[in-house]
């Protein structure tokens, strides 16, 4: 049963998440509050590790995902529900495209996804920066405001914005560099 609850949920993400992988994250937020599979530490987690692995964002969340609710079958299930609604989709569109290739309504409808796609993705950015910035179980149990902020991952951010803006050295490195540095910085610092 779980194995069909687990395509059930990523073919739902995968038919509405219109935009490429960061789409994914709000529907993967809802899974996790809805399911208890997994939280928003782990949700930080799997989007770190997602971005630095090759292969599309939104498949390596659902492989990821699938593996820990049900080992090598549950990864599978899950990917193959997260593809399956592009792939009936793309078999669909290829066998009617000639025939509406020109059509305005059919333009019109696509140019419409754009304002979706560019929500859904703003919405994870926020998500993340949520996750990544603000301690709001600290706050809610009465801390201050100071309590809600995190210290060390904003004074990170800041430090890696100005390296990447406004120091040349830091512009002609690899993106990899900064992966590899911050994996470093995450397990010295405990981030």
């Amino acid at each position: 049963m779980i194995l069909l609850q687990l395509f059930w949920e990523f073919f739902k993400t995968g038919l509405f998440a219109i935009g490429g992988g960061m789409a994914t994250v709000p529907f993967l937020f809802s899974m996790g509050a809805k399911t208890g599979w997994f939280n928003e530490a782990m949700l930080a987690d799997m989007i770190a590790v997602s971005e630095s692995t090759p292969g599309p964002i939104g498949i390596n969340m659902a492989t990821y995902v699938g593996f820990t609710v049900h080992g090598v079958v549950g990864a599978v299930t899950a990917t193959l529900g997260l593809i399956c609604p592009s792939v009936i989709i793309i078999l669909i569109i290829a066998r009617v495209l000639k025939r509406f290739r020109d059509n305005p309504t059919v333009d019109a409808a696509f140019y419409g996804l754009r304002p979706c796609s560019i929500a859904l993705i703003a919405a994870a950015g926020l998500l993340v920066a949520r996750i990544t910035f603000l301690n709001t179980d600290a706050f809610q149990s009465g801390g201050g405001f100071l309590a809600l902020l995190r210290g060390k991952e904003i004074l990170l951010a800041a430090l890696l914005l100005v390296a990447t803006r406004y120091i040349k050295a830091f512009q002609k490195l690899h993106p990899i560099v900064f992966i590899a540095a911050s994996a470093v910085v995450g397990i010295l610092f405990t981030f």
